[in-house]
């Protein structure tokens, strides 16, 4: 593969994407396949909705009919002498229509409310689907991704797109579509009742409200945007400096870290300035416009009243059916920057989704068959940038169940050897084969829980011993948590202290010192049971001592196992099976520890150097 068509080495920023793409990627879950139950939560839900706004429209026209029987119960009660002795009040009274209305308002907000309680669980499924697919997405993107990765900024992009999908769902369901049949249903009922006047004055209103809220909000969003990338950022960088707060108090750069982080709030201060001040330029614009239109039917209405072609009845509903429509006009613009802003949230995080895997298994990958283990570097080549080759042509092999070191000057590609066993990359050209399989033909997961590794810098998760070092197999027993922790020489500590397998390690270990976190990971390690280990600096934060009795323990546990050591501190390698020597991303030279000194080549010089910089300190320590 050219450097052009790998993925990792030159990766391509995923494709943009309309809200109309952000709102069909939402909708399979909100009808998700298999889940009738949910479907019938939907049909109902909608069903309730209905029910809620046909009987909120009939309000007015009951209101109207109550107005004119009490108009006209008043009337006769003064023709019979004012003091209503010649009409029979019991029956007079339009006790039916007042409880009409009362009932038909109840109705409203019960169906409002069962709508709400039938679609709960469908808005709240779907969100923890999606939020669950973009995590899982997430852990199967490249290592590269990652690197790159800012871990505040991509955490408040998750929190807001999951909050986003709970907002516009709220909204546009219920809210935008409730207002529209409502709006439908009493420009028909007005046009039906009271001619085409009343129904045409209502429709520009709304129409001429929702144009101005359009463009206002279009205009704010803008500044809304900027709002977000400056709250990101202020995010960011104090998530950044938190999680290295021991290199902050090293430097004394408790004000500098204070400047970076004002510099982002600053921004985000005058971004939300600016915003609050064009809301009030909106909320007047709405006001405005519907107190127009509200003030234009009073003023048809009362002139029809005059002519005696409609009741105080008529003028009454006309009134109710426009302070009806006003109510959630006036929400319809908090609403529409809502959805707008929840689809923005929502393009963002369904962004992350489009973001290339990068290292992905080919269709129906078989998982590892491994036999010995026998590992085999085939001519590989491998740069992480394009003008950066590491590895040049490398080859060598590690017989199944020997040990084999790598060593060599920084940058000669050593570490980049444990990233590619793991398949975070893949290999430019040439192959890495486990018992003759290509890694790039079998399964990634099967791959990886056939190697262990010690890495150089551990981290642990915020959670206690028993925790991290089950980590290796979550379904081990604490029993083999104890066994393992034995064995990578920890298990005295652990008992030592107060909650013993309980303590909690804190956020990356912080609570741990260097050598106790290596030694939980290495227990970590062996009690995953791999075939394969790989020490990548295993033993650089520990004491001498205690160096000695953990690679003596490891040369137990990986007796007979495929072992690729990593290795700058040459005392701790003198023992294995063979060990290469890499320099410039290729082998040059190899052999065990005494034919590379008898070579006096690039080993003999390194050894040399180390010794003398020891002062003769440096005991041999076997593995």
């Amino acid at each position: 593969m050219s450097d052009a068509e790998n993925p990792e080495v030159l990766k391509a920023a995923p494709p943009a994407r309309s809200q109309w793409q952000t709102v069909r990627d939402l909708l399979p879950h909100l009808w998700p396949q298999g889940e009738p139950g949910l479907r019938w939560r939907v049909v109902l839900a909608i069903g309730c909705l209905v029910v809620a706004k046909g009987a909120l429209v009939v309000v007015p026209l009951i209101y109207k009919e109550a107005i004119d029987a009490l108009t006209a119960l008043g009337e006769a009660a003064q023709g019979a002498g004012g003091d209503g002795g010649g009409v029979p009040v019991e029956a007079a009274l339009p006790i039916g229509l007042i409880l009409a209305y009362g009932g038909a308002r109840v109705a409203s907000l019960g169906f409002q409310e069962l709508r709400e309680a039938f679609f709960a669980k469908v808005g709240q499924r779907a969100i923890r689907k999606v939020a669950l697919q973009v995590f899982e997405h997430l852990h199967g993107l490249s290592l590269a991704f990652h690197l790159e990765r800012q871990t505040g900024g991509l955490s408040r992009v998750i929190e807001r797109g999951t909050k986003a999908i709970d907002s516009l769902l709220n909204f546009s369901l219920f809210s935008v579509l409730p207002t529209l049949i409502e709006l439908a249903l009493t420009s028909g009922i007005l046009w039906v009742m009271y001619g085409v006047e009343f129904a045409a004055i209502t429709l520009v209103t709304v129409l001429g409200y929702i144009f101005y809220t359009y463009r206002v909000t279009e205009w704010r969003l803008k500044l809304r945007r900027r709002m977000n990338e400056s709250d990101q950022q202020a995010n960011t960088r104090a998530i950044d400096s938190l999680l290295n707060f021991e290199t902050v108090k090293y430097f004394g750069n408790e004000a500098h870290e204070a400047r970076r982080y004002d510099e982002g709030l600053r921004t985000y201060e005058t971004a939300a300035t600016a915003s609050r001040t064009s809301l009030s330029l909106l909320n007047v614009g709405q006001a405005a416009i519907v107190a127009v239109g509200v003030t234009s039917l009073m003023l048809l209405a009362a002139f029809r009243l005059r002519a005696g072609t409609m009741t105080v009845g008529d003028f009454v509903a006309v009134n109710a059916y426009m302070m009806q429509l006003a109510q959630p006009l006036n929400f319809f613009g908090f609403v529409y920057r809502e959805i707008k802003q929840s689809l923005i949230d929502m393009e963002i995080m369904f962004q992350l989704l489009l973001v290339d895997p990068g290292v992905t298994d080919r269709r129906d990958a078989p998982p590892l068959k491994p036999g010995g283990a026998e590992v085999v570097f085939d001519e590989v080549h491998f740069r992480y940038h394009a003008d950066r080759p590491i590895l040049k042509g490398l080859s060598f092999t590690i017989p199944a169940g020997q040990t084999v070191a790598v060593v060599g000057p920084s940058g000669a590609g050593k570490s980049t050897l444990s990233r590619l066993l793991f398949r975070f990359w893949d290999v430019e050209r040439g192959a890495i084969r486990i018992d003759g399989q290509d890694l790039r033909d079998i399964s990634q997961h099967s791959l990886r829980r056939a190697i262990g590794i010690v890495p150089q810098d551990t981290v642990l998760f915020n959670d206690t011993i028993a925790y991290n070092i089950g980590y290796g197999r979550p379904e081990a027993s604490r029993a083999e948590i104890v066994e393992a922790a034995r064995i990578a020489s920890i298990d005295g500590f652990v008992e030592g202290l107060p909650e013993r397998w309980d303590t909690r390690v804190g956020e990356r270990g912080l609570k741990l010192s260097g050598g106790e976190k290596q030694r939980v990971a290495i227990a970590r390690t062996v009690l995953k049971r791999p075939c394969i280990f790989v020490f990548d600096e295993a033993t650089s934060a520990l004491d001498t001592k205690t160096e000695r009795d953990i690679l003596a323990a490891l040369r137990e546990v990986s007796a007979g196992r495929t072992t690729l050591v990593i290795a700058h501190r040459l005392s701790t390698i003198i023992d294995a099976d063979r060990i290469v020597v890499l320099d410039g991303g290729r082998v040059a030279e190899s052999g065990t520890h005494a034919e590379l000194l008898a070579k006096r080549g690039l080993y003999a010089e390194m050894w040399l150097r180390q010794q003398e910089g020891a002062e003769g300190a440096i005991e041999p320590v076997e593995l």
